[in-house]
């Protein structure tokens, strides 16, 4: 009797999330936390000691041309509701693929393609098939190439001029692979660039999440960097490098990327200090106008625009403004000598210079923490006692109001809500998620019409949330099935098969260091007893196994009925058993869950049954929220989808690529023959788009930023002589203009509507 009990027990819970739930509900955003950062802005010594003026820093250089060394900023990717509004010269040949044809660009639909191409309609979708919502049919064009972002020219860093000059001295030639004829263009980031908007509440950052969730300093490693570290005056006249260990920073994390990428914003070579030299005694913005309503920097008196004259920069220096805003141990050593100096004979960093990455980290990410979205319909809708949106009283009609309810019953009975989670639509917001499903009193959020206490029915009536993984204890590392089986996964990343695993391994890449990025590999050598292999341990140390939405070990023995589980006879201990000094099985969801393998039975499994400990390995991708998607295209990792439509028919064909890591609720979606679902769906994703972004309006207002667009001349020909050097292309200039807090008075357009139509 006992072995049946727990035979049918497994089965219901093994399930329950695919037969009796679908998972956490879309809630508002208002007061959702962002994760908070100890010893930030606390403590007896906190690093920022004027918020404001961090967050002026961080806004200055996230939209400063001069950050870049030809002219790109952060925001020259970024402008368009947190993503990019380019069309022209933004194909990338595929170049994370394991194949030659990585670095070789193909003709795409419209009959041309490559370097200087200006994107139609016609190229979208990347992968075609003969029937759009079925994947067995033929395919009619495939490529590997990416749609994304143009960046740098690159080149060999020589200097900066420490004063004027936009561009970075370097040695510069064409590109072997960006280039029409002998004429050199800007090079192209591998992967579409992702909205910055509402990225604070990620754990990690990038699409394949390497934007560590620890900040260290210096590179975007966290502690697998044990080199990284920041200058601390610990005298007079002494100074120490110290590590650094600032949890819930992966925006900070992912700072240190872009600025010193070649195909992004950088020569080759340059490193953070040397940004610092060529910034501090700079205007910011110098050569950019700003609005004299600028959200931030108005209030500050930072801008002497008025209305009618904006005038470029603002009245301060990136040194004072550092002075200001950071702890004076950073930045008050006077002396020179121990933080190296750019090259033989050039004089040496001085300490402002020396930790301009952590100044430079953490003002991006508080100024781009400030980049919520909270104001959208999904957001004010009034809400039933089922905790679910009515859109009553919002001057929607009642076709429109049956509209949206049939589109979120679509969303929810396709499983989609077990990765688009709660407020934020995203799994990948782990520590949001688990801070605001953990019972706090005095705790809520949402409208003031409707108030959701912190706790287990954030999202949801019955524990909703759970069904996605979603407990207070913040699990980095799932178990679900994949078309191959139960296997660990990355919590907040998923492999849908948008493309070819060889094109893209996404989490499943490595480090600088060769190190796996996933968790779930770290988590895997954890259970094999081979601590060498771990090298997140804050994140790895609290993964516990009972809150698996597959479980990896059951009490009991059940023979071959599971043999996907660990169960008594291959040797089994209690979680948390291993010396970890804190216990693993406090309020789980299901006492049964509350075990993994004995290290032997891991290792031993390895030959025996290797399904046992499976991983994600392959092109797994951080799931991105859904508020603003209507205007955040083209879509995918990949760039490969341009409208909300075609986004649809490619779940609707359940993907395009089956391999042996897909998600296996991307082939359960059931939309190919309901027209009417998808249009339903179609509308309720516009209900996540604040208008505020819409519009740019306070807090997305920004400064002039005068972005790379192209090349004159067209994808066969360019015409050479860049001021830069004789043997690159000229550039085209796209001026996005100064907005204010009051924003814009046109909207932006989504992504497919600025293409130019496909012939007929």
């Amino acid at each position: 009797m006992r072995i049946s009990h727990k035979f049918i027990l497994g089965c219901s819970l093994l399930f329950a999330q695919a037969t009796f739930a679908h998972g956490p509900k879309p809630m508002p955003l208002q007061d959702v936390p962002i994760p908070p950062v100890p010893g930030l802005l606390d403590g007896t010594s906190p690093i920022v000691v004027d918020k404001a003026a961090a967050i002026a820093l961080g806004k200055a250089l996230f939209w400063d041309m001069n950050v870049g060394s030809d002219g790109m900023s952060c925001g020259s990717c970024h402008f368009q509701a947190g993503a990019d509004g380019r069309l022209k010269n933004q194909i990338n040949p595929g170049e994370k693929s394991s194949q030659t044809s990585g670095t070789v660009f193909d003709v795409l639909d419209s009959g041309s393609g490559g370097p200087n191409h200006t994107l139609t309609a016609a190229d979208f979708p990347l992968l075609k098939f003969a029937n759009p919502l079925d994947n067995t049919s033929p395919i009619l064009s495939s490529t590997d190439d990416v749609v994304s972002s143009s960046g740098t020219f690159s080149g060999d860093f020589k200097g900066v001029n420490q004063l004027s000059g936009t561009n970075d001295l370097c040695d510069r030639s064409a590109d072997p692979i960006y280039h029409i004829g002998t004429t050199g263009t800007r090079r192209v980031e591998p992967r579409n660039a992702p909205t910055v908007i509402n990225v604070g509440f990620n754990y990690r950052n990038f699409w394949d999440g390497r934007a560590n969730n620890v900040f260290n300093g210096s590179t975007p490693w966290g502690d697998r960097d044990t080199s990284a570290g920041v200058w601390v005056k610990t005298g007079t006249r002494t100074v120490a490098k110290e590590s650094l260990h600032l949890e819930n920073s992966s925006l900070a994390s992912l700072a240190m990327g872009p600025p010193l990428n070649p195909s992004e914003m950088s020569c080759r070579g340059r490193n953070l200090a040397a940004l610092g030299r060529k910034l501090l005694l700079r205007k910011p913005l110098q050569n950019q106008k700003v609005h004299n309503e600028d959200s931030v920097f108005a209030p500050l008196n930072l801008t002497s625009s008025s209305a009618g004259n904006l005038k470029p920069g603002l009245n301060t220096t990136y040194k004072a403004l550092i002075t200001k805003a950071f702890n004076q141990k950073y930045w008050s050593y006077t002396g020179l000598g121990p933080f190296g100096a750019p090259a033989l004979g050039q004089l040496p960093y001085n300490q402002v210079e020396a930790n301009f990455s952590l100044f430079f980290g953490i003002a991006l990410q508080m100024y781009q923490s400030t980049l919520i979205s909270d104001q959208a319909p999904i957001d004010l809708t009034p809400r039933g006692a089922d905790m679910m949106p009515t859109w009553e009283g919002m001057g929607k009609s009642p076709e429109e109001i049956a509209t949206l309810k049939r589109g979120l019953d679509t969303f929810e009975a396709n499983h989609c809500l077990l990765c688009h989670s709660g407020s934020l639509m995203t799994t990948a917001a782990v520590e949001t998620n688990a801070i605001m499903v953990t019972p706090t009193p005095g705790k809520s959020f949402g409208p003031a019409h409707f108030r959701i206490p912190f706790g287990p029915n954030a999202f949801g009536l019955n524990n909703a949330a759970q069904y996605a993984g979603i407990t207070p204890f913040g699990n980095v590392v799932n178990r679900l099935n994949t078309v191959d089986g139960p296997k660990l996964v990355d919590v907040g990343f998923a492999n849908t098969g948008v493309g070819e695993p060889v094109s893209d391994p996404g989490n499943g890449g490595l480090d600088d260091f060769g190190n796996h990025l996933s968790f779930a590999e770290q988590y895997a050598n954890y259970l094999l007893g081979n601590n060498s292999g771990i090298f997140d341990p804050s994140s790895v140390e609290k993964i516990r196994a009972c809150d698996f939405e597959a479980p990896l070990a059951l009490n009991d023995d059940l023979g071959g009925s599971f043999p996907t589980y660990f169960t008594i006879p291959d040797g089994i201990q209690v979680d948390g058993s291993r010396g970890e000094g804190s216990s693993r099985t406090q309020n789980c969801l299901n006492s049964d869950w509350t075990y993994i393998p004995t290290i032997n039975a891991a290792n031993t499994s390895l030959e025996s049954d290797p399904s046992k400990l499976a991983v994600v390995k392959q092109a797994a991708f951080k799931i991105p929220s859904l508020r603003n998607v209507e205007l955040t295209g083209p879509y995918m990792h990949n760039g490969s989808l341009a409208s909300l439509e075609q986004v649809l028919e490619f779940y609707s064909r359940n993907g395009n690529f089956n391999n042996p890591d897909l998600n296996d609720f991307v082939v359960q979606i059931a939309l190919a023959n309901n027209p009417q679902s998808r249009t339903d769906l179609i509308a309720l994703l516009k209900t996540f788009t604040d208008e505020r972004v819409r519009y740019e309006k306070a807090p997305f207002d920004h400064p002039e930023v005068i972005v790379p667009n192209g090349h004159v001349g067209n994808d066969v020909f360019v015409e050479a002589g860049n001021p830069l050097s004789p043997v690159l292309a000229k550039d085209e200039l796209l001026v996005v203009p100064a907005v204010g807090a009051n924003g814009r008075q046109a909207p932006l357009l989504p992504f497919d509507q600025r293409l130019a139509p496909a012939p007929q």
